[in-house]
This record gives structure tokens, sequence and C-alpha cells, in this order.
């Protein structure tokens, strides 16, 4: 007997994969949609620490991005979000719970450090449905940094700087619709090809059910 072919099945049934494809793709529109949309500002920090004359440029790199790596981390914290909601800014905090760990969890989706390796740069950015909100509290945590940074460092002078104001997007970046339907599509298109294989198989296994008493039956 002939060994299955599952490429020659499934292209075969090519549109109920599409057609899986295309329900993925729409289930994934529709949360998208029911999500709320969120525009970013982003500013980017400069990481510099005086570690004297007698270590190589290298080795003051590193140190550099670890301080930052440090400071990206140091950013979720509790002490952290307490230190940015005091600095004056016009921040709506009427939309952070008064339970500490679920504050904790709407200000880690709100906010994003990210480390630009080889160069001590640090980008910091928020997201929020207000766009003058975004910017308000990522302008609020560069204040943090720039002015407390000795509170969350040691081992040498460090000094962060401002490089790059607000950068405010014009339009929502969350969610990412373009990424959720493709995604939708390609998770879609994969339970359509899983269904292909299960319906092929079910009907070649019913089919060799169906033979096989013909084919142990003795020729008269």
């Amino acid at each position: 007997m002939s060994q299955p072919n599952y490429i020659r099945d499934v292209a075969s049934h090519w549109h109920t994969v599409v057609m899986f494809g295309l329900l993925g793709l729409v289930l994934a529109l529709i949360v998208s949609f029911v999500q709320p949309l969120r525009y970013s500002s982003t500013v980017r920090l400069l990481i510099l620490q005086d570690v004297g004359t007698s270590v190589d440029a290298y080795t003051a790199s590193r140190a550099e991005e670890r301080i930052a790596d440090n400071l990206s981390t140091i950013l979720y914290t509790s002490t952290f979000f307490d230190q940015v909601m005091s600095t004056g800014f016009d921040i709506d905090q009427t939309i952070f719970p008064n339970d500490d760990s679920k504050t904790r969890k709407v200000w880690g989706n709100m906010v994003k450090a990210t480390v630009s390796r080889g160069s001590g740069l640090l980008s910091v950015t928020a997201y929020h449905r207000d766009i003058d909100q975004a910017e308000q509290i990522v302008r609020a945590i560069a204040v943090v940094l720039t002015e407390r940074v000795d509170e969350y460092t040691s081992g040498g002078s460090v000094d962060v700087r401002l490089v790059d104001d607000p950068l405010n997007s014009r339009w929502p970046v969350k969610p990412n619709i373009l990424v959720n339907i493709l995604s939708g599509f390609i998770l879609g298109a994969f339970v359509g090809i899983g269904f292909v294989l299960l319906q092929t198989e079910r009907i070649r296994r019913r089919h060799q059910l169906a033979i096989g008493p013909l084919l142990n039956t003795p020729m008269s």
C-alpha cells in the first residue's frame, strides 16, 4: 500500500486551509479592536560613568551598558513608580488601582525600557490612550533618572543625560493590528492544515477498513 502524501493532501484542500486562515484573521481583528488603542511616547537617555583613566574604553562601555540594564529593570519597581508620580507632572493617577499588585501590573504594561547594546543608550517608552499623558509619563521618568540616578547605582560617578526629547507616535501603536492579523492568519492556517490532515487520515483509515475484508477473501 502506498505511503500517504501529506503535502499533496494539504495542497488538494488549500481552500480549507485558507478558510481557517481567514477565520483566524477575523478573530485576531476582533480581539485587536476590542482592546483600547494606545499611543506611544519615547525618550532616549545616555548613561555615562566616570571610571577614571585606568580603564579601557571597552570595559567602560560594558560598565555603562550594565548600569543601563539595571536601570531598565528598576524602572518597573514600586519605588520608582512612586517617584515618577511625585515629580509634579500632569499624570492622571486615577487609572492606577489602589492595590499594589494591580498597580504594578498596570505600570508594567504601560512602560517599556530597552538598552541599545554597545552604546549605553536607554530608551524608555510609555503607552497610553492619551498621547499627552504618554509624554508626561516619559518626561517624569526622564527627570527621575537624570536627577536621582545615584539612588539606584553604585561603584562610581554615574550621569544620565536626556539626549532625545519625547518622540510621540502619530497613530496608535498598540495593539499592533497588522502583526495581530498576520499572526491570526498564520495560526488559523496551521489549524486548517491540522484539520485537513486529520480528516484525510480518518477517510484513509475508513477506506482501509472497508477494503480489508475484500483483500483477505480467498479467490474461488
